[in-house]
């Protein structure tokens, strides 16, 4: 015998027997055939795992290896890639907020506070150079006793041109 012939001869008994179960269901009634008809299918599940286990005895122990590595690997993957998603995103935030601001800060500083010392050596020149103006003109005291001694002058000139 042939061991396909013999899979395929049961599988066609079991579909006669379902078949059969939808026809009791039919002519008898409800309850007996529903009965006979989950009778015949868990029969059939029996069957079908006992034929598979025939052929390939590891099958079932691949295929839910299979099944739950993919479903780890997915749920894995996922949370694996969210959480670092998350965390990256909010340590270089944290970073570059902290680097940025440190970075800026010290640069304006260094930035207005050389400016402002430009600015204030600026003003102190020129402060320096207004004295220097201030202190080569004559105050108003010396400028009346210049002005008399011009006027006296002035006076004798003309006297000595009259004499």
């Amino acid at each position: 015998m042939n061991p396909n012939r013999v899979d395929f001869l049961v599988d066609l008994a079991y579909g006669m027997v379902i078949l059969l179960s939808v026809a009791l269901i039919l002519v008898v009634g409800t309850g007996v055939g529903v009965a006979f008809g989950i009778g015949a299918m868990v029969s059939y599940a029996i069957h079908v795992v006992w034929k598979m286990a025939r052929f390939d005895p590891e099958w079932m122990t691949r295929e839910v290896t299979e099944k739950v590595e993919e479903t780890i690997t997915e749920e894995v993957t996922e949370e694996v890639t969210e959480s670092v998603e998350q965390t990256v995103a909010e340590e270089v935030t944290e970073e570059v907020t902290e680097k940025v601001e440190q970075t800026v800060t010290e640069e304006v500083t260094e930035n207005v506070e050389r400016t402002i010392t430009d600015e204030m050596n600026d003003i102190i020149e020129q402060l320096e150079e207004v004295n220097q103006r201030v202190d080569r003109r004559p105050r108003s005291d010396e400028l009346d006793e210049m002005q008399r001694e011009l006027t006296t002058d002035k006076d004798e000139d003309e006297d000595e041109a009259k004499r």
